[in-house]
């Protein structure tokens, strides 16, 4: 093993151990950012304007699997939209 290897190791070391206090925070506020990228996404489909909708149509059937961890994390029991069954 070279020193080159162990200063790889050694930092990567470090660098987790920086990461791992701020870990939930990191993935709270991605899922957050998520959540606000869903809303806006189906904001036309739930009443609201959606000016860039016709740039989002194809995002719609990767969005779809997720879709329903999405609503229930937001406190709906079921889909809010007529067009998406998931429950």
């Amino acid at each position: 093993m070279g020193l080159k290897d162990q200063l790889s190791r050694a930092l990567a070391f470090y660098d987790e151990v920086l990461r791992l206090p701020h870990r939930a925070e990191i993935k709270r506020e991605l899922r957050d950012e998520n959540d606000i990228f869903y809303l806006l996404s189906f904001s036309e489909m739930l009443g609201l304007p959606n000016p860039v909708s016709y740039y989002t149509l194809e995002l719609y059937p990767e969005m779809i699997e997720e879709f329903h961890d999405w609503h229930l994390r937001m406190g709906m029991e079921k889909s809010p939209l007529d067009g998406i069954r998931c429950c």
